[in-house]
């Protein structure tokens, strides 16, 4: 007879989305290095937003709502990942305005039960000719709608 593994914790919004920890990802300390959690949350990111069709592809005329810019991050450390491997970065939206979002994460175990680091950053949807805040589309709104964390 053998014991299951306990059951992944049920995620009561957002995606969680697996991202490997690569040996090099490591400090000399052997500890997954604090500039390598902002990166592997923007790869999770990207590939949730490419699923809905929100892709850069060279073109910032043509990038529609992926012309964004990041206003603010903050990320709070803690347990270090002390290894390389499978992991998870779970992913929502905290608040979805006309131009802007703001969007949580947990960098965490693959089976999204374990914390390693959290946080939220701020984005701003451009208009490439001017740069100024442009609104999000009617597609980007509705996808993100699906992601936002239920208030309470």
């Amino acid at each position: 007879m053998t014991a299951e593994a306990p059951a992944a914790p049920a995620l009561s919004h957002g995606r969680l989305m697996p991202v490997t920890v690569h040996f090099d990802d490591l400090d000399a300390l052997g500890l997954l290095h604090n500039a390598r959690y902002p990166l592997m949350v923007e790869r999770a990111w990207t590939e949730l937003w490419q699923e809905h069709g929100v892709r850069f592809e060279g073109d910032w005329t043509a990038a529609g709502d992926a012309c964004n810019a990041v206003k603010e991050l903050r990320i709070g450390y803690e347990a270090p990942v002390t290894k390389p491997g499978a992991y998870a970065v779970h992913l929502w939206l905290e608040r979805l305005g006309n131009t802007g979002l703001t969007y949580g994460f947990r960098f965490c175990s693959a089976d999204g039960a374990f914390t390693h680091a959290h946080g939220t950053r701020v984005l701003v949807r451009l208009d490439p000719a001017t740069m100024r805040p442009a609104p999000w589309s009617e597609a980007f709104r509705s996808a993100g709608r699906a992601l936002l964390r239920p208030e309470g």
